[in-house]
């Protein structure tokens, strides 16, 4: 039982996160922390948290748990916020899309407490924000990563695990390079790619046209192009290295694609589809899940 959870950026991800230990009985009391005073007396009206806090330090003080729901670029000061009023009992866990620069601005900010927190990412976003878009079971049968640091105690670990999966969440650990290796590739770069599609089209002399006759092809492939765009940009410079890496890879397979469209090889690109269509398939059968 957590008594009094502290969630700052009561969204999607940190608000789904408090109705399910609220609808499992896992939380007393929840307070929310967030920029938008808006956004967090429609959290209050929704039952999300149960009261608003003005300001970070002044409610860690009471906190048993803190889940950092904010953009990673945020993180370094909120981590410094914490530390003067941070009590030894409590633990803070974060929703970052990018660990490796997270854990730096942990170890930064909060110095010898560092063994309090203890890294965390959901695999479960949508392009939807904000309170409003929060829902119970939100997280069930959803990956959720956690890359534990060496200074993490057991019984801290172990806790923020049972959370997650108290929300019916998937959990594994992994190490925080390999974590922003692959959410570089599977993540990042499919986000980058939407983003960039649509900002491409929508900025031709025709743009009014092309949209005008647009169908589900295109719906589907930039659905997530209605993301928030801080969070993003926070997320792409923060991965920049790995994610510089995977747009490499993909330059050098449009080029290698583009050429069998040059040559009319239609059998190669075939059998390049054929390929993609039965990875993918794999891959929503859920053939690629050892657990």
């Amino acid at each position: 039982m957590i008594k009094h959870l502290v969630v700052v950026g009561v969204g999607l991800i940190g608000g789904s996160f408090a109705l399910d230990l609220k609808q499992h009985g896992q939380v007393e009391r929840v307070t929310g922390i967030g920029r938008s005073r808006a956004n967090l007396e429609t959290a209050l009206q929704l039952g999300i948290i149960d009261q608003i806090g003005d300001d970070l330090a002044s409610v860690a003080a009471s906190a048993d748990l803190v889940l950092l729901a904010a953009p990673v670029g945020a993180m370094p000061d909120l981590f410094k916020q914490l530390a003067p009023q941070l009590q030894s009992s409590c633990i803070v866990t974060d929703v970052g899309s990018t660990k490796q620069d997270v854990i730096a601005a942990a170890r930064a900010g909060l110095a010898d407490r560092i063994a309090q927190y203890v890294p965390g990412h959901p695999i479960a976003g949508a392009e939807t924000n904000g309170s409003a878009a929060a829902r119970a079971g939100l997280y069930a049968d959803k990956p959720l990563i956690l890359t534990p640091l060496p200074e993490n105690s057991v019984a801290d670990v172990e806790t923020v695990e049972s959370l997650w999966r108290v929300c019916g969440a998937r959990v594994a650990r992994m190490d925080p390079a390999l974590h922003d290796q692959i959410f570089a590739a599977v993540s990042h770069l499919p986000h980058l790619l939407a983003f960039a599609l649509m900002d491409e089209l929508a900025g031709r002399p025709l743009a009014e046209t092309y949209f005008r006759y647009a169908g589900a092809g295109l719906r589907d492939a930039t659905r997530i192009a209605g993301s928030h765009p801080e969070m993003w940009r926070d997320i792409t410079l923060a991965n920049r290295d790995a994610l510089l890496n995977e747009l490499d890879a993909l330059v050098a397979k449009l080029k290698s694609v583009k050429a069998l469209v040059a040559a009319r090889d239609g059998a190669e690109l075939e059998q390049v589809f054929a390929r993609a269509r039965q990875a993918r398939t794999n891959w929503l059968q859920g053939k690629y899940n050892n657990d």
